[in-house]
């Protein structure tokens, strides 16, 4: 099958020949022929596999049949919703190119910057609209937008939205769009049954598309942990890292505080890195990301924030520095590499403290992952894990916004989390509670550092650090 016998018109066929795509992925070969027909959608694909151009290329064939915008068609036409800024802008970037030839109108709003320029545009006028829902809500209250002619809604990566607390905007939203006349197309990386359920309340008949199993990790990643005291996963890492400092490398983080802990300590060893998390203003967000995919730094920590919504193409190396909490959010960090068919590393840096969060994620992919350690990096006491994914515990569940997932004996796993979508700003927290300090032995005598980067006392008779290296592009 090709674009071409899905049916697409000629300005869109050329616009994709131009980003040089020649064939459909499954995902997009399930869903282009059901939007065109008009059905509303419940799409379920693995991060990476395209979801973007399944309904965005309908959408665009739907709205500009004849590759143009009709003289007499009202503004507002289309609502995409995304749960953060980034996937919005990455959204309406693919937008405007597959719909280059078609005289495509549309914008994108979101928090963290200005409203002004919105304002602007949203007053002219525009038939696509990208937005976060807290963004969209201010410009709802400010009268400042029309959605009483939305024909199509999309819902990207939905199971976000629910897991960051956006039902109630989201209610808000479907609240003022038409009820007839309208498509609703939902996408996204896992379907939970809350979402399924939801979905039956505001979807007409949806056809389900499943193109991958539930919770499944792409097929061409390489799943390794490494075992390693909690004191030492920052020279691990550097190690890691030196094998080849020229590869562009996504390293996650549980913590806010800890992603700009380890940037400073790989800063201070010569890695060009740098960090993007919710504390980050949106320009210092963006230019981190820009910077990251013209490879002017190397190395980009994350907390989960970017597990959505970063589209880099062939990004070779995933590195968990910390687990997280939730084993669905594996699967979403680990997806920004092995996309579209290219091969991909995920690698797991795991303390003795994690060893419970690395069940779940076992079970969750019904698999297991071997666990490797490095020579000169092997933790003090051997990890007490079994690899059998069978014998995991039950996989933990997204909790109420505001909530730890529960650990051990009901007790809730670090502080709470203080994450809150800000109301019309479409800027969701995504703190995290901060590890225990760990106390094992440090080697190479260098200072022992908590989890949070935070220094130790030094062992006894320690050497001064080592000399920072010189890194090559």
């Amino acid at each position: 099958m090709t674009f071409e016998t899905l049916g697409l018109s000629p300005a869109l066929l050329r616009a994709l020949s131009q980003e040089g795509y020649t064939e459909p992925t499954p995902v997009q070969r399930e869903a282009i022929p059901l939007v065109l027909a008009g059905h509303d959608l419940l799409a379920g694909a693995q991060t990476g596999t395209g979801k973007t151009a399944a309904f965005s290329l309908p959408l665009l064939h739907r709205l500009y049949p004849d590759g143009k915008r009709p003289p007499d068609a009202k503004r507002f036409r289309a609502l995409v919703l995304t749960p953060t800024r980034e996937l919005a802008a990455q959204v309406h970037d693919s937008i405007r190119a597959y719909g280059r030839f078609c005289g495509v109108s549309s914008t994108v709003v979101f928090g963290g910057v200005g409203m002004g320029p919105q304002i602007d545009a949203l007053r002219r006028g525009v038939d696509i609209l990208v937005a976060t829902p807290g963004r969209l809500i201010d410009h709802l209250e400010r009268r400042g937008v029309d959605l009483g002619h939305v024909e199509a809604l999309v819902l990207d990566e939905a199971d976000r939205m629910l897991d960051m607390g956006f039902l109630p905007q989201l209610k808000r939203i479907l609240a003022v769009l038409p009820k007839q006349r309208r498509q609703t197309l939902l996408f996204s990386a896992t379907f939970s049954d809350p979402i399924k359920d939801l979905a039956r309340q505001f979807m007409r008949e949806p056809v389900e598309v499943q193109v991958a199993r539930r919770n499944s990790a792409a097929t061409a990643i390489e799943h390794r942990v490494h075992p390693v005291d909690s004191a030492r996963k920052k020279d691990l890492l550097l190690h890691l890292l030196a094998a080849d400092s020229r590869r562009q490398t996504l390293v996650f983080s549980r913590t806010k505080h800890g992603a700009d802990k380890l940037v400073k300590h790989l800063v201070q060893f010569g890695v060009r890195a740098a960090a993007i998390h919710g504390n980050k203003s949106q320009g210092a967000r963006t230019r981190a990301l820009g910077d990251f995919k013209t490879g002017a730094i190397t190395v980009l920590v994350a907390t989960d924030i970017a597990a959505r919504g970063i589209d880099i193409d062939q990004l070779p190396l995933v590195i968990n520095h910390d687990l997280p909490m939730v084993a669905e959010d594996y699967v979403h960090r680990i997806g920004r590499t092995g996309r579209n068919g290219s091969d991909g590393q995920a690698v797991s840096l795991v303390s003795h403290d994690e060893t419970g969060l690395l069940r779940d994620i076992q079970r969750l992919l019904g698999r297991e992952i071997p666990l490797e350690p490095v020579a000169g990096y092997e933790p003090s006491s051997p990890l007490q894990l079994s690899c059998a994914a069978g014998n995991a515990r039950p996989v933990q569940k997204p909790q109420q916004r505001g909530q730890r997932p529960a650990g051990r004996g009901g007790q809730p796993a670090g502080r709470p989390a203080h994450a809150k979508p800000g109301h019309g700003s479409g800027k969701p927290s995504h703190g995290k509670g901060k590890p225990g300090a760990s106390r094992g032995a440090h080697g190479g005598g260098r200072p022992r550092l908590t989890d949070d980067g935070r220094p130790g006392r030094r062992d006894a008779g320690a050497a001064s650090a080592p000399k920072p290296m010189t890194w090559g592009r």
